[in-house]
């Protein structure tokens, strides 16, 4: 199983989206999971994948982004041997660039460090410099390239890690980054959804 973020053709925007939620994912979210899996990448991992994932409790961590109960996006992390593995993440079109994305990845780093991971990794998409420039701000750095990492497109990853993540420097990252997160910090003021 490769595990992937997706491509975003621009940074998301600072703040989130308004009347959103996060939590762990269950079998009921599968169907509008594989939804957005299907619309984001060419390769979608399949609703029998996640099942598999779930079942697989005490290391992996799923989660979703949700507006008024419709799921928005979601996100995954597998952990090993004091580390935590994104592996996955994903946002529905329309949801881009509101801060969806950014909530989960603060979520599934908060789920690592509770688990006691020492440092968090992923792979993205050497063109994919929108999502360097998220994964920047949660503190990971290349570390190497996988060759044809993401063979049906046939493209390098960059391989990224963050570490010290369970140092009080850390948590005031994150603390910024979710303060950034909270409603009213964002510029966009639609009520429910996008506009």
């Amino acid at each position: 199983m490769g595990f992937r973020l997706p491509s975003m053709s621009r940074r998301e925007g600072e703040g989130a989206a308004r009347g959103f939620d996060v939590v762990p994912m269950r079998r009921r979210h599968l169907r509008a999971v594989v939804a957005i899996e299907q619309a984001i990448f060419p390769s979608p991992w399949s609703a029998s994948l996640y099942l598999s994932e779930l079942g697989q409790g005490s290391t992996r961590a799923y989660f979703v982004a949700r507006c008024d109960g419709v799921v928005i996006g979601y996100a995954g992390l597998m952990l090993a041997v004091g580390e935590g593995h994104v592996t996955t993440i994903g946002v529905s079109q329309p949801w881009q660039r509101r801060g969806v994305g950014r909530m989960l990845l603060t979520k599934v780093a908060r789920a690592a460090i509770e688990r006691g991971a020492e440092a968090l990794t992923l792979e993205v998409r050497v063109s994919n410099t929108g999502a360097q420039s998220l994964y920047h701000e949660f503190g990971f750095a290349p570390a190497g390239i996988r060759k044809n990492y993401y063979a049906e497109v046939h493209e390098d990853a960059i391989i990224m890690w963050a570490h010290g993540v369970q140092s009080a420097q850390y948590a005031e990252r994150l603390d910024s980054i979710e303060k950034r997160l909270r409603p009213g910090s964002s510029p966009w003021v639609g009520g429910g959804g996008p506009p």
